[in-house]
């Protein structure tokens, strides 16, 4: 018999005492599924947002410290939901990849995938 730990889903977001929530069971079209690609797709598009804020505030060169403050929490708060997401979405991964009920010429990625682009550091910093 399966834990039912071993396929519960890490949803993105925390219970009232920072708990971390988990769905179990489900085959990812019900109503809490639907909500938490909702939410993730929300967050990554909130990362993506700051993301290019922090860049024209680090561009300026013209911040104070309580800007500089003030947009290493927010990237915080942000990394910290993403890496949520990353978690959860890595663990459903690698239950799909241990599946060999699954066929192994389907590529094909469904669901709600974010329209975020992904990034890496040279396009975000600015050149020093």
């Amino acid at each position: 018999m399966t834990n039912p730990m071993d396929t519960a889903r890490l949803l993105p977001w925390a219970g009232l005492d920072g708990k971390p929530c988990y769905l179990l069971g489900g085959n990812g079209t019900g109503y809490v599924s639907r909500l938490a690609d909702k939410v993730e797709a929300e967050q990554m598009n909130s990362a993506a947002e700051l993301i290019e804020e922090a860049c024209g505030i680090l561009t300026d060169r013209t911040w104070t410290p309580g800007e500089i403050h003030l947009l290493a929490v927010e990237l915080n708060n942000h990394l910290a939901k993403i890496h949520r997401v990353s978690e959860s979405r890595g663990t459903r991964l690698l239950l799909l990849e241990d599946d060999p009920d699954e066929d192994a010429d389907d590529d094909v990625c469904e669901g709600n995938v974010p329209d975020a682009p992904l990034r890496d550091a040279s396009q975000v910093l600015p050149a020093r």
